[in-house]
Order: structure tokens, then sequence, then C-alpha cells
């Protein structure tokens, strides 16, 4: 076959399979009368070898070596192929995802993308006080994209850059909200903790308190407790079993009795947080300092239960127990007089 026939057929151009020939990749067997290349189907055969290997993403080079060198194994240069695969792939994602950012900007003009392109460039310097100042000095009334805050957030380690984020994140208000939805159901521990974190500073945005709800019953604990110290704060009542936990394994306890008492505000959660914490000190497993933690607590439950709890507490075989539930029966007893304004 000549060259024209082999290009239709085969898909290649002649001007690639004049190419092949001189790099001596596919040489035609022979040559007519008139000197043009002539095909045989051994060829044509390897013409579709080179193809082949070609779409896997061999150079020509490498191709050329494949086919003449009997012992090439392909084990290496494939594993190679994949890393570099790869590593393209990871740098197109990157690429996909500022455009989208810079996309979600609704930028006006080339000077708006450029501000982007700018802050993101000090968002992935790898000095903490550049990106913390990146964040902290943008012009007033300068829109900063959620998304790119939201991943800033997600990915930052420093705990002063990270705050920052979140404060410039939150001033995003519903957006912000909205962009760290899928992180808080990341199978990352790391990433669903630093989501629920910055949504918790934002909880009084719309849609906040149902992302928040439904990370009470996250696996990890942290989130649970940041979820529900948030929700307590905007009075939640699907917190109050969380919290008391918290009270109980002594951890963030004084954040989560202060948010159990914003909760007791409504009756009806108040007699609620009284009657758990009640069984919580009379559990058989519970020691001294996690009884003193819950009569703690319910100092700053409302209405005249928790009162009660404590004067009976205070007859308890346990000496130090009973000291303290007197004292704070006292101090209940006094707010009691002195009325509501005093609380």
């Amino acid at each position: 076959m000549l060259i024209g026939e082999v290009a239709r057929r085969s898909g290649v151009s002649a001007r690639m399979l004049r190419h092949y020939d001189a790099l001596g990749l596919v040489r035609p067997t022979g040559r007519t009368v008139g000197g043009y290349r002539e095909y045989a189907a051994d060829d044509v055969r390897r013409i579709f070898h080179v193809e082949s290997l070609r779409s896997l993403g061999l150079s020509l080079k490498q191709i050329g070596r494949a086919l003449e060198d009997p012992a090439f194994t392909p084990s290496a240069l494939v594993g190679d192929l994949i890393q570099w695969t790869e590593d393209r792939l990871a740098r197109e994602q990157e690429l996909l995802e500022r455009l989208r950012v810079i996309d979600a900007s609704a930028p006006a003009g080339w000077q708006d993308v450029l501000r982007v392109v700018e802050l993101m460039r000090e968002l992935d310097s790898t000095s903490a006080a550049r990106r913390q100042q990146a964040v902290l000095t943008r012009p007033e009334g300068l829109p900063v994209p959620a998304e790119l805050l939201a991943g800033a957030v997600l990915a930052e380690s420093d705990p002063h850059v990270a705050g920052a984020l979140r404060w410039a994140l939150a001033r995003t208000g519903d957006d912000g909200v909205a962009a760290l939805v899928a992180a808080a159901r990341s199978e990352d521990v790391d990433i669903r903790r630093r989501a629920v974190l910055a949504i918790a500073g934002m909880a009084e945005v719309p849609g906040a308190i149902a992302v928040l709800t439904d990370r009470l019953e996250d696996p990890d604990a942290l989130v649970r407790r940041r979820a529900a110290l948030a929700l307590g704060g905007q009075g939640v009542p699907a917190a109050v079993p969380t919290l008391v936990r918290m009270i109980v394994e002594g951890t963030n306890d004084v954040d989560a009795a202060e948010a159990l008492g914003t909760l007791s505000q409504d009756p009806a959660c108040a007699t609620r947080i009284t009657a758990l914490l009640a069984e919580q000190l009379a559990a058989p497993t519970a020691d001294s300092a996690t009884r003193i933690r819950l009569l703690q607590a319910l100092v700053e439950v409302e209405g005249t239960a928790p009162l009660e709890i404590l004067r009976q507490v205070a007859h308890d075989d346990d000496r130090t127990v009973a000291l303290v539930a007197s004292a704070l029966a006292g101090i209940l007893a006094k707010r009691a007089d002195d009325g509501p304004g005093d609380h």
C-alpha cells in the first residue's frame, strides 16, 4: 500500500508516517519504481502497535525501545507513566478548582481576576504570617470567594491563620456555610473537625443548625462537642445529651454547663436537663469529681428543681460532695431571694 492509502486506513496522517520513517520507527518495506513508500501488512501492523503505545503516553523514543529491545520490560515504565499521569491530573484538578473559584467570584473585569489570583498565591505561601496577613489586610468591601476561604480553612494547620480564615469566612454568610457542607461529612476526621469548627462560628447563619445537628452523631468526639456547644448557644435542645456527657467526661465542662444554662431558659428543656443531670449524679459509676461537676452544672439551670437537688445532696455520704452541694445550694438560695435580675 502507498502512504496515502495507509494514512486513510490507519488514521495516521501521511506527515506523521514520514516522521516515523525518518526516526526509523516504522520504515516501509519497499519503494515503488517512482520512489514512493510502499507499506507491507507487517508495516501497517507496526503502525498500529506504535499508535497503541502512544495512547498510553509513551514518547516515540520509548516506543522505539519497546518495539526493538527484546529485554525491555514494561512494568517499570508503566509505573512511571502512572505516577506522571496522576501528577498531571492533580495539577489539572488544582487548575480546575482555581478556575471555579474565580468564576464564583463573578469578576467584573480582569482586575478582579488578578486580585483573586493574588490572594490564592498569598494563601499558598509557606509563611504563616504572610497567609494571615493576606486575610486580615484585604480592603473593606472587596469580595473574597467563599470557596477559596473554605478551601484554605480546611487545609490550614496553623491555629492563628486558621482563626483569621474562619473570621473572614464567617463574613461571607450563607455562602460560607454552603462551601463547608460537604467537608463536614468528609471521611477525613481532620477535615470534619476544621469544617465543623468553622460552621460553629457561623451558627446563626441559615443552614448551619442543620449541619451541626447532623454532626451530633459524628463518630469523632471532638466534632460532636464542637457541634453541641454551638447548638447549645443557639438554643437547640438536641444538643442536651452531648452537653451532659461532656460534663460527665470533664471535657469543656464549664462551656457545656453554660450552654445548658442557655438552653434551660425554656422551661420544658430545663426540666429535661435537670432530670439528666440528676440521673448522672445518682449513677453508681460517678466518682466524686464527676458528681461535683454535675452539681456545678445544676447551678446554671433555671427553675427551682436544681436547688432541691442540691439540698438533698448536701446530706450525701461523700463528705466532699456534700460540702460542695451545700455551698452551691446557698448560692442558689441567695440568688432566689435576690430575684432573677441577679442571675
